[in-house]
């Protein structure tokens, strides 16, 4: 197999950290973002050239452009384009700020779409290259207290179809991938919370024990791994693919429900018409 030269954000931990090690594992080379570099040192010493850590906050969007030319100069090509920085807001709708909301856009979607827009210069010249946009089930279906997230995702899922039907002349392809429920530290460490109001109380409970019960025992992101080098070795990669058993169910659940509601109201369409 020819080998390929990814540029993947945030991978200082999670999916990032193990796609990183499964594509130089298997002989590919990784240009591989951090706020802090310090935590890719150990693979640093591992893969020597191969390998090339990146200070980088998405949310700069001349510091995107950087990397990715920095990473194209480095290696001579990219050819897969990994925009996996991200991270989860937990609160109602009520109880977001301004500075929350902005700042979960700022990550999940412009992080993406600055990152995106500075590859495709480089991908289209080499007639070839796939971006792979890290979504979410949450991209697709949405649930109480993630509201802030799933408004980034879904803003990705539009902007990554569209970009799609716009980049396939040029032999570029796209896919969203949607995980479910992974042992990631999504929503640990790495998320942030907004205060709760009062009247919310007994409803946050009850969203997180649904939460639970949605997501079951979580995915393990380094199986995760070989679903993804699967996917970017598809002579016809999907535009969409899940990751866990749990997001079909979820998905075909949410949409059946969608249509009937809309065929229930399509009369209602129809005299809006005139």
């Amino acid at each position: 197999m020819t080998q390929k030269f990814w540029f993947i954000t945030g991978a200082s931990r999670g999916f990032g950290r193990e796609w990183t090690i499964a594509a130089l594992e298997r002989g590919d080379s990784v240009a591989a973002t951090a706020r802090d570099t310090s935590t890719l040192d150990d693979l640093a010493t591992k893969y020597g050239d191969r390998f090339l850590p990146l200070q980088l906050d998405v949310t700069d969007r001349a510091a995107d452009f950087a990397a990715v030319q920095a990473a194209h100069d480095h290696f001579g090509r990219l050819d897969v384009v990994v925009n996996n920085a991200g991270y989860g807001h937990f609160g109602f709708v009520e109880e977001l700020t301004e500075d929350e909301v902005r700042a979960q856009l700022e990550t999940n979607f412009f992080g993406a779409l600055w990152v995106t827009q500075a590859a495709l210069p480089i991908l289209r010249a080499q007639g070839s290259g796939h971006i792979l946009q890290v979504s979410s089930i949450g991209g697709i279906s949405a649930f109480p207290l993630v509201g802030a997230y799933h408004a980034s995702k879904w803003a990705l899922e539009g902007l990554s179809q569209s970009l799609a039907g716009e980049v396939a002349q040029f032999g570029v392809h796209v896919t969203l991938i949607e995980p479910g429920g992974f042992a990631t530290d999504w929503a640990g460490p790495s998320a942030k919370r907004s205060a709760q109001l009062p009247d919310y109380a007994q409803f946050h409970e009850a969203v997180q024990e649904q939460r639970k019960q949605r997501v079951g025992t979580p995915g393990d992101p380094t199986a995760s791994a070989a679903a993804v080098l699967e996917i970017v070795d598809a002579e016809e990669p999907p535009l969409r693919a899940f990751l866990g058993s749990a997001p079909l169910g979820i998905a075909k659940a949410d949409y059946a429900q969608r249509i009937a509601t809309w065929e229930k109201w399509q009369p209602v369409a129809e005299r809006a018409q005139g």
